[in-house]
């Protein structure tokens, strides 16, 4: 299996894969601290709408998922925080309204849309060079953030009103994770795709939770889950010859059942 890694495609695809995982540690389990695991769920589809609009305007269509992707996240937050609506409700409108308006956009688009299978299943092994960098420079400015603002983010995810009374940007905070979220969101969905976005943002970190419930355990140890789970799905899908987004989340499928198993014996 280690010819693979002659061939640049699928070494970018593996360089790809590290990069995310490490941004979607950070970024999931700040998901799964504040119970908003629905979140990205909700975010991915509304990505569709821009998808869709790109398409039909002759535009780039990552670019258009950006900015539904960050309008969805701070239309739920708005809901939530300003009209008093519960944030899985909130969810659930942008939800409904993104992919609608993605299906219309690509059924009033002229001819085949040809990239639509690569954002709905997901497609690793077109990641390119310029992708690479533009990963790495979401990460970099991710891990800066968390840096700098580390014990305020753990504030913020664990409980917002104290946080707010105790003078902290609870604001600033929130709406700043918001967009990285959906940035990150965006940039994950041409490696898993829509359908399998949700898994890679929750399933590793829900698999460390068993075993810590420290905020910086939880993001290294998930990242550590996400990585060896992705390089294993990735190897695995070109020796059995299978898509390999949905492999990867059969692998992490498969790990949580064994940490699950582990982590029962241990409290026993």
């Amino acid at each position: 299996m280690i010819e693979l890694l002659e061939y640049p495609f699928f070494r970018n695809a593996l360089i790809g894969l590290i990069i995310i995982n490490i941004a979607a540690a950070m970024i999931g389990t700040y998901i799964i601290s504040r119970r908003l695991v629905a979140i990205s769920g909700g975010i991915t589809h509304a990505c569709f709408g821009g998808l869709g609009l790109g398409y039909f305007l002759g535009l780039n269509p990552i670019v258009m998922a950006a900015v539904f992707s960050i309008a969805s996240s701070l239309g739920v937050e708005t809901l939530s925080s300003r009209y008093r609506l519960r944030e899985d409700s909130a969810i659930a409108v942008i939800w409904a309204v993104g992919m609608a308006v993605g299906v219309i956009f690509v059924f009033l688009t002229p001819g085949y849309v040809p990239e639509l299978n690569s954002f709905l299943f997901g497609n690793i092994l077109t990641v390119s060079s310029n992708d690479l960098i533009i990963f790495t420079i979401y990460t970099v400015v991710l891990a800066l953030f968390f840096a700098l603002f580390f014990n305020k983010i753990v504030a913020v995810a664990f409980d917002r009103d104290f946080a707010r009374v105790s003078g902290l940007p609870v604001t600033f905070i929130n709406t700043l994770m918001t967009v990285l979220v959906a940035l990150c969101i965006v940039l994950t969905i041409k490696l898993v795709g829509i359908m399998l976005l949700m898994s890679m943002l929750s399933l590793p970190q829900l698999i460390a939770e068993m075993f810590t419930h420290r905020f910086k355990s939880l993001i290294f140890l998930s990242g550590a889950i996400g990585i060896a789970g992705s390089i294993i799905g990735l190897f695995l899908s070109a020796y059995i010859n299978v898509p390999c987004s949905a492999l990867i989340v059969a692998v992490y499928a498969i790990i949580f059942v064994i940490g699950k198993i582990i982590s029962e014996c241990l409290n026993r």
